[in-house]
């Protein structure tokens, strides 16, 4: 029984792994190298220097990217604020259904009285669906409403 050649990459090759995964995933490296991802993913385990340069180019661009997420936020931009909230404060999209008026029916009898109250559980279900999109909510209970139209 033969064995395979163990691969490696060069010198130059592990210093390109760490510029590549800034943009690149590990699948997409190896096709870039013109390997398997399997194998890629072995040569990381061999070798620390490539791995630790795989993990290093995603963190620089991820640590990028967070920065200038941050500047936005912090100048105004609500679609940042609303996306760092989302991912990093724990804010959630919740409905919120609020209802100020008033409902009059006339119900003569229990048939009538049992769809009226599946008229308005249906009622009720649909607005909240609908409701879904308009209202984000911290985990902390505050309540804010998204406007349709920026401002």
């Amino acid at each position: 029984m033969t064995k395979r050649a163990v691969m490696t990459l060069s010198p130059a090759q592990k210093i390109e792994v760490e510029t590549l995964a800034a943009v690149l995933n590990a699948e997409q490296i190896a096709d870039y190298f013109g390997i398997g991802r399997t194998t890629f993913y072995s040569m990381m385990k061999r070798d620390d220097e490539i791995e630790e340069r795989y993990k290093k180019g995603k963190a620089r661009a991820i640590g990028a990217i967070a920065q200038t997420l941050i500047q936005k936020a912090r100048a105004g931009d609500t679609t940042s604020m609303i996306f760092y909230l989302k991912t990093q404060a724990g804010w959630r999209e919740t409905a919120l259904i609020e209802h100020g008026g008033s409902i009059t029916a006339n119900v003569e009898t229990e048939q009538d009285a049992a769809q009226l109250d599946n008229f308005l559980t249906e009622l009720g279900r649909r607005m909240r669906e609908e409701a879904e999109d308009l209202v984000i909510e911290a985990s902390s209970g505050s309540v804010a409403k998204i406007d349709e139209e920026p401002s």
